[in-house]
């Protein structure tokens, strides 16, 4: 995964941790309403506020804005010894799971 960013000084991808955010969101969708499932519908605002380091240890939050219909919006945040290292808001689509 590291190989490509960058050679002799790796990091950890952008788009890793947004997934990682939206997953951690999508947790916390479900804690509300385990029998539906969240799919990752848009993501907005996203900064990355510095390098992450493979070795690093991320601590992920996310926190529910407001839902509309079918649609929840989250702010997100990963933190590394407690510096904000990236955030954003995420949109995640709700879709009820077929038994």
């Amino acid at each position: 995964m590291f190989a490509g960013h960058f050679p002799g000084d790796p990091l950890v991808p952008g788009v890793i941790l947004t997934e990682a955010l939206a997953q951690t969101a999508g947790i916390a969708a479900h804690q509300e309403n385990s029998k539906t499932r969240f799919l990752l519908s848009a993501v907005r605002q996203m900064k990355f506020l510095r390098p992450v380091g493979p070795e690093e240890k991320i601590v992920l939050r996310a926190r529910k804005l407001g839902e509309v219909d079918q649609l929840l919006q989250f702010e997100v945040e990963a933190l590394v010894d407690n510096q904000l290292v990236a955030a954003g808001q995420v949109v995640l689509s709700a879709r009820q799971e077929k038994l």
